[in-house]
């Protein structure tokens, strides 16, 4: 299903069998997130889907990027792709690389920092507390 017929069928309500998101329509270069530094590519992939009620994001951590430390709202999975990096966890910080991931519970104050040559990859995701309508 295309986007235009997928946010048609959101007017409508009804929700849409599918969307397909090409990760290229949705890419911009932006500092990370909650006072973060350096910069990177964020592919916002799930806010092109209406009506959705979680977060799928992919983020590269250019060399030297950090996610500013925040208390989490809801549970939340960080996946590595490829890279290296590290997250910290209450105070706790865990060195993280491609096939690891992070599980983070709602209420621990986190974030994530690149380390290393390579760019981190990462795939975030994670439930909304209610659905974004369409």
């Amino acid at each position: 299903m295309t986007l235009l017929a997928a946010l048609l069928a959101a007017a409508l309500c009804q929700a849409p069998p599918a969307v397909i998101i090409d990760e290229t329509k949705v890419v911009r270069q932006e500092p990370p997130p909650h006072n973060g530094t350096g910069m990177s590519t964020a592919y916002r992939i799930s806010d092109a889907a209406p009506g959705r009620n979680f977060e799928f994001r992919k983020r590269v951590m250019h060399k030297g990027a950090a996610i500013g430390l925040h208390v989490l709202k809801h549970d939340e999975v960080c996946y590595v792709l490829s890279g290296r990096g590290e997250v910290t966890s209450d105070g706790v910080t865990t060195p993280m690389e491609a096939g690891m991931a992070a599980y983070l519970y709602e209420g621990a104050d986190v974030g994530i920092r690149q380390i290393g040559d390579e760019e981190l990859v990462l795939i975030i995701a994670y439930p909304l507390k209610e659905r974004v309508k369409p």
